[in-house]
């Protein structure tokens, strides 16, 4: 329902007048971290990486613009756990890796004519999920840990931005998870949230 929503207003946004449409293409850095709640969570970690896409900016007035975006982004969190086998203890590093396909709803409000403060929902959806685990001096892998997460993420983004020229704008924006994405069994208090700042340089057409 969620995405049915989201596609119905990009597509009403249709009826807006050509000449208060911009198209981009945007890219930049993910500094990921997730919020984990529970019995025996281990302290998370940011890790770096990468988001890129696409956006349309549609300008209501001078001062408003909604811009929808497609935006595929690595996200994810470093930890260090000790794991106990056959009464054992080994040391080991893990980072979990996530993929999403996030659409940001953006209203951005517009003080004066480059600068912009910007605030809106986030659906993402899950592509993949992988763990890579090193075993102190034994080792590492990666494992496919996709069943463990459900595969819609729901979030909300704060941030700002510059337009340098009519072509080129940076922006800075935080993403904080509303929903629980750790798709637990029943009787498991686990919440694990997303969280993510970003750094973004854009190119207007």
């Amino acid at each position: 329902k969620k995405i049915f929503v989201a596609i119905v207003a990009l597509i009403g946004l249709g009826s807006l007048q050509a000449q208060n449409v911009k198209y981009g293409l945007k890219g930049g850095l993910n500094i990921a971290n997730l919020n984990v709640s529970g019995e025996a969570s281990p302290s998370m970690n940011s890790i770096v990486n990468l988001h890129i896409g696409a956006f349309a900016e549609f300008k209501i007035n001078k001062k408003v613009a909604f811009q929808p975006e497609l935006l595929y982004s690595m996200q994810g969190a470093k930890y260090s756990q000790i794991i106990n086998v056959e009464g054992t203890n080994y040391d080991t590093n893990n980072t979990l890796k996530f993929a999403y396909l996030n659409i940001p709803l953006m209203f951005k409000y517009y003080p004066q004519s480059q600068f912009y403060f910007e605030a809106g929902p986030q659906l993402g959806l899950l592509t993949s999920a992988k763990v890579d685990v090193d075993v102190v001096g034994f080792g590492s892998g990666s494992d496919d840990v996709k069943e463990f997460f459900k595969t819609v993420d729901f979030g909300m983004n704060v941030g700002l931005g510059y337009n340098f020229s009519k072509n080129v704008l940076v922006g800075a924006r935080y993403n904080f998870g509303l929903s629980n994405i750790a798709d637990t069994e029943p009787g498991d208090n686990t919440k694990m949230k997303n969280s993510v700042f970003s750094l973004s340089l854009g190119y207007i057409f």
